[in-house]
């Protein structure tokens, strides 16, 4: 312990000032008290965990299908085979809208009106991270106020960690998992409007598009390819000063899908109204949601579309492999630094860097 003398601030140039020496720092309050150790699950303990509804278990194994470490890789598709058979009877919905347009405060006023009618729901919201500092703030939680306490709700926030457009790398074994544990109605929340339509549109059997009114010129949000991915239109914050904008809105968007051509469902989309700070029009959109169902499903496009997007995840998970196979190469690892080298110095250009790189690799 520093004495009285060893604190500069007791130095006779600090006029009037003394400060103390602190306490010495007493033992532990329980001496016996052990760090308690995580018991390492098996893949049993997983499926089962899942299979019983344990949500503490089913938080565990998502973040093991998320995890990056190549030995948490052959585990977690243990665990996704053999929750594959109880992962089949769900609604699965998409959400996406401009950043802005209350996504997560309308998920929050959905996802009640669902658990209040007796449905259990797990919501899985992607996160931008960061390019510079790969973090995210993961802070969904703290706008849906009344399905993060709810009984019958689960909401999970991933990373999009760099992956295609903001979604997260492994959403869909995320939502396998999910349904396996029991949950009946599966949201996948997407960052925005942008790249992760495409990847979220081939994972969902609804795909909801929440649109602002007021904001401008309202043609602005009509969007050939977001317009014609959607199957139902939301146009949020119909309250107040915005109510009769929203309804004009609503007869703008509703003109505009009339130009497109029918959908593959051939069930044409509607356009609604709804606030979710007042929870008003909700009840209509999951009465959407639900007519849609019935209608793709007496059509038998509801099972056509879920064997598409089998089809389209397995040549997702085959280029996925591939990548990381090639960049996990030994080889490849160390001649990449050679080459961004000579890239940098103008000695060779990208496209022959990589096909160089690529010839390496497939003569090994």
């Amino acid at each position: 312990m520093k004495s009285d003398k060893q604190h500069i601030e007791n130095s006779d140039e600090y006029l009037g000032l003394h400060v103390n020496n602190g306490v010495v720092q007493p033992p532990s309050v329980n001496p016996y008290l052990k760090k308690k150790k995580h018991r390492i699950l098996s893949v049993d303990d997983y499926v089962q965990g899942i299979l019983q509804g344990n949500i503490s278990i089913l938080s565990q194994a998502v973040t093991l299908v998320e995890s990056t470490r190549p030995e948490d890789h052959n585990k977690a598709q243990e665990v996704i085979e053999k929750c594959l058979p109880h992962a089949t009877n769900s609604i699965r919905i998409g959400i996406t809208g401009v950043p802005g347009a209350g996504k997560s405060t309308f998920i929050d006023a959905f996802g009640m009106h669902l658990v209040e009618n007796g449905h259990k729901l797990a919501v899985l919201a992607i996160d931008p991270s960061s390019e510079r500092s790969k973090g995210s703030i993961l802070g969904d939680k703290t706008r849906m106020e009344g399905l993060s306490v709810a009984e019958n709700a689960f909401i999970r926030p991933s990373p999009s960690a760099g992956s295609l457009g903001g979604v997260a790398r492994k959403t869909r074994e995320t939502i396998v998992l999910c349904e396996a544990a029991g949950f009946d109605t599966i949201i996948v929340e997407t960052v925005g409007v942008g790249q992760s339509e495409t990847a979220v549109h081939s994972m969902v059997d609804f795909f909801l598009l929440i649109q602002l009114a007021g904001t401008g010129d309202e043609l602005q949000g009509i969007k050939r390819g977001i317009m014609e991915m959607a199957d139902g239109i939301a146009i949020n914050k119909a309250d107040g000063n915005n109510v009769e904008k929203a309804n004009v809105a609503k007869v703008q968007f509703q003109n505009a899908l009339h130009l497109f051509p029918m959908p593959e469902s051939q069930f044409l989309p509607k356009v609604l109204t709804c606030s979710a700070y007042e929870k008003t029009g909700i009840a209509d959109i999951w009465n959407m949601v639900e007519e849609y169902i019935a209608f793709t499903k007496a059509n038998e496009y509801f099972d056509y579309k879920r064997q598409c997007q089998s089809k389209y995840w397995m040549y997702e998970s085959i280029n996925e492999q591939l990548q990381n196979h090639f960049y996990q190469n030994e080889k490849i690892e160390q001649l990449l630094k050679e080459y961004e080298t000579m890239l940098l110095n103008d000695k060779i250009s990208s496209f022959v860097a990589a096909k160089k790189l690529l010839d390496i690799y497939f003569g090994q």
